[in-house]
């Protein structure tokens, strides 16, 4: 790509111009009829300071442009550039990418809400100022950033760079800075958002020493303090929970009710397995952690930009067109809520369940009735085991004869052992490690570990299915596909195996592709993905055996598409034959789609035009950077700017400049009437609704936990009360939740049926034990009265002073967890 100027030759006549005089201008008027915002245009002349409205107002810009010979004018809403010569839009930088320093003089070319170019990755690059100007270095790879090793930290190093090198989630820490926002310590996001501004800075230097994240990830997780080697695989899951616990916001209703009312709904019944044609997963519950998928049952948000918006709030609502969403299938197992309690379940989103979150189908068939039940997973990993050449052999074969594999083929290796057999496996697998793969026979694919992971799974002995039809133990046979696959999948193999006596490491070559990784035989006939291939994104090895080694990872850039080795500071450029042969262990793949490039190189066309009677849109920042970056982006969520009723909560009112961009309508047009969602918004406004019932929920707050003090002050004078009323510090700490704002949900009816203890005659009284407080009569009635619930657990004061250690710690427990209220 060229310097921009041979795409327009006027740029020269721009003069000195800053954001913030563009921004002080924005705030003023058209010079010729006094019309105000939005759509004021600043003309872009050396030494002109005109301002003009306008296509929805006299259009005096474009009467200033022409009658002063003036080309270049800037839109004071969206910051972009238009010259009436060229008769086309102007980007100033053609350098579009993520947000780097902004340049000194005009205005950041982060304030475009759409890059100048086509993405067919993530444009995590700049055009260096003052370097080269040839075509071949105009754009710099940038990420090739080493880590500093702060004592065994390489396991920390490694799975950082292999998610640096994950566009969706660096574009969106790199695009969408406004919405890394948390008040959870220790604020890991924010730690992690420095890190990759860090590593992608323009001006780079050879390494950054990642000492606050590092600092915060031992505060989430103890394991992590000292200097000992630790796995990867495990920094990354706590790392990712971490993230996904500080930015998640709650799903709209309006989505989790398309996930759940509108939908297709299958629950548990009756079904033969000719009605599906399923193929099975990895599942005997006795195995260890390592040897089972992770599927964390996660329901992640983040949030959604345009600048200056809520300067021109509306006070009316906008009209808003319909929320369409694509098909999905909810199929459930049980999932009921404890007796008596109606608080509403929340689900949760964020970026990193955007990015990594999946989910699997699995079905238990008993083979007695041939009845089916189902259940819906969600993970953000898989992991794969490795199999064997004796597994390879029985696995290839039930391929080919296409019926499912023997069950627990993959597993029966590692059963239980007497000592002998424990002493030759110990010697076999030592030899093993020592002899070239290639002697034991044929080359492992990770499409084998794939199949061995969705291979049929026998539920037997002491691992029988209990059949709900037969109300016995049965035998059975598990099965499981992909519902939904990640935008990035991210997958483990398991090359460790942990006994009680020693650890060892499987080292077979497993060969993995770095193209074309297809899951079509793994999905379910209900999958709602329509993209099924994956091009490889980065692979972290591991040297060494299992109680010592060293972690390196392999990523391809973004930018050249060359593949680099990080090994904690240091960062070279390699051939794609070694990622062929590294020994991997943690994968990262992304989808592929030719089409989702075309489509943006046809929404930067439809962007550059300029039409009189086109009107703006806002849509979510967070939206539209998952649509520059993900293959299969979903229907448009500007509910995640909105409140219920249309309008901006007042506590996102502050930042509303972080979660929406402006868009001309035809570009609106196209990407709602393709992928659906909404709603369509024209303007904005704070929800009186809302503020409303903000202040309604304080007072309310307010008003019980001031009534709980008074009546706790008054219950701990009291120098021997008849009675003490026992509460559950379960519903207690949801109560204390509520009132504090930690929660925004009231906690529901109170349950004390879990420190209840039924006796004979019906007398209720509190089990041993138990996690209970102690609270006065008045305030279990002021409680129960605003609550309802129970059942009511009174003690006498004669059973209270032969119980007044153990009441003692009661009232301590109330007291603890209301002094500082």
């Amino acid at each position: 790509m060229g310097d921009s100027r041979e795409f327009c030759p006027h740029l020269d006549s721009i003069g000195e111009v800053t954001k913030e005089d563009l921004l002080q201008k924005s705030k003023g008027t058209c010079q010729s009829c006094g019309a105000g915002g939005p759509n004021l245009w600043a003309c872009l002349q050396v030494a002109c300071p005109y301002v003009g409205c306008g296509e929805s107002f006299a259009d005096h810009s474009t009467i200033h442009a022409q009658a002063k010979k003036h080309n270049l004018t800037v839109n004071l809403t969206t910051f972009r550039v238009w010259c009436y010569a060229c008769e086309k839009e102007v980007f100033l930088d053609q350098r579009l990418a993520a947000h780097p320093p902004s340049p000194p003089s005009r205005f950041s070319e982060q304030e475009t809400p759409l890059p100048s170019h086509p993405l067919k990755a993530v444009p995590i690059a700049v055009a260096d100022e003052g370097e080269s100007e040839s075509e071949d270095d105009d754009l710099k790879p940038r990420g090739l950033t080493g880590l500093k090793n702060l004592g065994n930290s390489c396991y920390m190093n490694a799975a950082l760079q292999a998610l640096s090198n994950c566009p969706p989630l660096t574009q969106f820490f790199l695009e969408c800075g406004g919405l890394v926002r948390t008040d959870k310590k220790p604020a890991l996001c924010k730690s992690y958002q420095k890190l990759v501004s860090e590593v992608w800075h323009k001006k780079r230097p050879s390494y950054v020493v990642p000492t606050s994240l590092s600092h915060g990830i031992k505060l989430v997780n103890p394991m992590f303090r000292g200097y000992a080697q630790q796995d990867t695989q495990e920094f990354l899951r706590c790392l990712m929970d971490q993230l996904h616990e500080e930015l998640k916001e709650p799903m709209a209703a309006d989505v989790r009710d398309s996930d759940s009312s509108d939908s297709e709904e299958k629950r548990e019944g009756d079904r033969s397995p000719s009605e599906d044609e399923f193929l099975s997963c990895d599942s005997s519950s006795d195995r260890e952690p390592d040897n089972d998928a992770y599927m964390r049952c996660s329901s992640r948000p983040c949030s959604p930009v345009h600048h200056e918006a809520h300067s021109k709030l509306s006070s009316s609502p906008p009209r808003s067109s319909p929320v369409r969403v694509g098909p999905s299938y909810v199929l459930k197992k049980a999932q009921v809520l404890a007796a008596g309690k109606k608080k509403k379940e929340l689900r949760y989103r964020s970026v990193i369940s955007d990015i990594f979150d999946g989910s699997i189908l699995s079905l238990v068939q008993c083979l007695t009735c041939d009845r089916v039940s189902t259940t819906v997973e969600t993970f953000q990993d898989l992991s794969l085991p490795i199999p064997g050449k004796e597994d390879l052999a029985k696995l290839h074969s039930a391929i080919y004869q296409n019926v499912p594999a023997k069950p627990g083929a993959c597993g029966e290796s590692y059963t239980a052992q007497g000592w002998i057999a424990f002493i030759m496996e110990y010697i076999r697998r030592f030899v093993v490690s020592c002899i070239p793969s290639w002697f034991w026979g044929p080359v492992v694919t990770l499409e084998d570990c794939l199949a061995a992971f969705f291979a049929a799974d026998e539920l037997k002995g002491d691992n029988m299915y209990s059949c709900e039809r037969c109300k016995k133990l049965r035998n059975g046979v598990k099965y499981c596909k992909v519902l939904r696959l990640p935008e990035i999948l991210c997958i483990h193999l398991k090359r460790f195996r942990h006994e009680v006596m020693y650890s060892f490491k499987i080292n077979s070559h497993v060969s993995f592709p770095l193209e074309g990784l297809d899951l079509q035989p793994f999905l379910a006939k209900e999958c709602v993905s329509q993209i099924t291939t994956y091009d490889l994104l980065s692979v972290i090895c591991h040297h060494g055996t299992a109680g010592s080694g060293h972690y390196i990872a392999y990523c391809q850039n973004v930018i050249n598409g060359q593949w680099y080795e990080f090994d904690d500071q240091y960062v070279t450029e390699v051939h794609e034959t070694v990622v062929q042969n590294a020994e991997a262990y943690v994968l990262f793949y992304r989808k592929s789609s030719e089409e989702a490039v075309r489509e943006r190189q046809h929404v930067v066309s439809l962007a550059t035009v300029k039409e009189p009677s086109l009107l703006q849109f806002y849509i979510s920042r967070e939206w539209l950077n998952k649509f520059n970056t993900f293959a299969e982006p979903g229907p448009i969520t500007n509910h995640t700017f909105l409140c219920s009723h249309g309008g901006i909560p007042p506590n996102k009112y502050h930042y509303i400049d972080d979660l929406v961009v402006i868009l001309p309508q035809n570009v609106w047009e196209y990407l709602y009437n393709r992928f659906g969602g909404g709603p369509a918004v024209n303007h904005l406004y704070v929800c009186s609704v809302c503020q409303v019932e903000i202040e309604a929920l304080a007072k309310r707050r307010r008003i019980e936990i001031d009534t709980f003090i008074k009546l706790n002050k008054a219950f701990q004078a009291e120098e021997s009360p008849s009675v003490i009323y026992c509460i559950s510090m379960q519903w207690f700490r949801e109560w204390e939740a509520f009132v504090k704002g930690k929660d925004n949900d009231p906690p529901g009816p109170i349950d004390n049926s879990k420190i209840a203890l039924i006796k004979g005659g019906g007398h209720i009284q509190v089990k041993q034990g138990a996690d209970y407080g102690q609270i006065s009569e008045e305030t279990w009635t002021y409680l129960n009265t605003l609550y309802g619930g129970g059942p009511e657990i009174a003690i006498r004061q004669s059973i209270a002073q032969l119980q007044e250690p153990e009441n003692l710690h009661g009232e301590q427990k109330i007291e603890a967890e209301t002094r500082a209220v």
